[in-house]
């Protein structure tokens, strides 16, 4: 009973966070029946609220740009299919053809992949399920017409949040990271070079986080400039924008650390005695840098947690291990770097956080 608790739980918020969608989905399908039957007069819209749901997307989350892609492939495969099947009959041979011709439009109109499937799929329909209509193929590839601009339309007057799906996301790249870091950070400290693998295991599984990331922000990017009542988060959305890269920077360097460590570790190289410390820092600023992006406010306490971390970092821990932990400590110094980058500073500006690589030529030409 508390597993089957747990499992209504988890699907009672699956459906919550996918609420908006579906609302927009139900608006859309009948007010585009409506349009099309009542102002337009078409006597059986079908089309109007089928495209009306496949611009808002099947998965709920297709960005604006691919709405209009498959609108217009339904369209095509519409037109082609009405003017053929009128012509040609129904059966095998004629679906086959009409698939072909209705492809090699879309492909002609130098189409992508999305236009190309809905074109094929849109005339399979037409040929197999809805013979062509008295009227002719117009007033379907009408119907799709206005089925997609109201979808369109629900979709900016009625958007998603585009910063929930970015919260969301923005936690789970930043939670990889650091755990990675602190992974990383115990290893050292238990001259363990098992967990030290498997942490490395797990950070290399992290670039999939990253790619959903950026594709969240895209959405909510969309859904911030075509969606008045959604301007005013555009300024929370280009924080995680601005920091996007250098984060993703950050999650590269710390597969390297991870992967030097493990070869300093396997081989039994001394480490540095405060490492595991300036590791668990960076970490927290890690931590900091998550919460104030979720909170809305600009990264400053992140950006002095960084710097401490930056200024730590000296080159006197290089002495005191051999060359991957050296390593690791030049990965150190990058991942500061990452992360005041992502607290928007420029590279520039990050880089003067960093103490010299040779302190007797600095000191020299401060002289």
């Amino acid at each position: 009973m508390h597993r089957l608790r747990e499992e209504l739980v988890r699907r009672l918020r699956r459906l919550l966070r996918t609420g908006v969608p579906i609302v927009q989905c139900a608006v859309a399908a009948g007010l585009a029946w409506f349009v099309a039957k009542n102002v337009v007069g078409h006597p059986l819209p079908f089309f109007a609220p089928t495209a009306a749901v496949i611009s808002l997307g099947v998965s709920l989350g297709q960005r604006m740009r691919r709405s209009l892609e498959l609108v217009v492939g339904v369209s095509i495969g519409i037109g082609v299919g009405d003017l053929l099947i009128s012509v040609i009959g129904t059966g095998s041979w004629q679906i086959a053809l009409v698939v072909a011709l209705a492809m090699s439009t879309a492909v002609l109109l130098d189409s992508g992949v999305v236009i190309v499937l809905q074109a094929a799929s849109s005339s399979v329909l037409v040929a197999t399920l809805l013979p062509p209509a008295s009227e002719g193929g117009l007033t379907r590839m009408v119907d799709a017409a206005i089925g997609g601009l109201v979808g369109f339309v629900v979709a900016t007057l009625l958007p998603a949040n585009p910063l929930t799906v970015a919260h969301r996301n923005g936690r789970l790249v930043l939670g990889a990271l650091a755990d990675a870091l602190r992974g990383v950070a115990g290893a050292v400290a238990r001259q363990d070079p098992e967990m030290a693998g498997d942490v490395l295991a797990n950070a290399r599984k992290s670039q999939r986080l990253v790619e959903e990331f950026r594709k969240a922000l895209e959405t909510g990017q969309e859904i911030a400039r075509f969606a008045p009542i959604r301007w005013r988060r555009r300024g929370d959305l280009e924080r995680y924008d601005n920091a996007a890269a250098p984060i993703d920077r950050a999650l590269r360097n710390t597969r390297v650390l991870a992967r030097r460590a493990l070869a300093a570790l396997r081989d039994g190289d001394p480490e540095p005695r405060p490492l595991p410390a300036l590791l668990e820092e960076l970490a927290g600023a890690v931590v900091l840098l998550r919460d104030e992006l979720a909170s809305g406010v600009d990264p400053l306490q992140t950006r002095e947690a960084a710097r401490s971390v930056a200024k730590k970092s000296t080159v006197e821990m290089l002495g005191e291990g051999d060359f991957s932990m050296q390593v690791v400590v030049l990965q150190v110094r990058s991942i500061a770097v990452d992360l005041l980058q992502a607290t928007g500073l420029s590279r520039t500006e990050a880089t003067a956080a960093l103490p010299p690589l040779h302190p007797e030529a600095q000191r020299e030409r401060d002289s």
